[in-house]
């Protein structure tokens, strides 16, 4: 038996990619995929908004293979004390699910808390007074939990 058909029976995905002349969906998505990730995980305002943009129409960009699925805030609750950090949270779950697939989670993953900071404390900077302080507070102690729990 040759090496190379070897080697590929050895790992049945490819083995079957091989045989049937197909790729998986990581193989065949566009090059540019781990760019267009890392502009949609950044902790700027911007960022966001790009992201946000395309989880609106996530069928443009069905050929990266992106993970869109999000449990939100996991278990903690998605908009503490009325306090809209579902969104916030569901970019935070495309970020760790896409590095981990991408297994580069280890090396974003404090790019992606800090991101993940920075989306809560924008939703915060859309109150006043006490209400943002108790805002700003619930942002904080949510990041912590990421950064040691992730």
């Amino acid at each position: 038996m040759h090496r190379r058909l070897a080697a590929a029976l050895a790992t049945p995905a490819l083995a079957l990619a091989g045989v049937l002349g197909t790729a998986t969906a990581a193989d065949a998505a566009p090059a540019d995929k781990p760019q267009v990730l890392a502009s949609w995980t950044q902790t700027s305002a911007s960022s966001y908004s790009q992201w946000a943009a395309a989880r609106s129409n996530q069928g443009a960009w069905s050929a990266y293979g992106f993970d869109w699925s999000t449990d939100y805030c996991s278990s903690s609750p998605d908009n503490p004390f009325g306090f809209p950090f579902s969104n916030a949270c569901a970019r935070h779950d495309f970020g760790y699910r896409n590095y981990k697939a991408a297994g580069s989670f280890s090396a974003n993953k404090s790019r992606l808390d800090s991101a993940f900071y920075e989306d809560l404390k924008r939703v915060c900077n859309g109150y006043g007074g006490a209400t943002r302080t108790a805002c700003n507070s619930t942002a904080w102690t949510y990041y912590q939990a990421v950064k040691a729990f992730g």
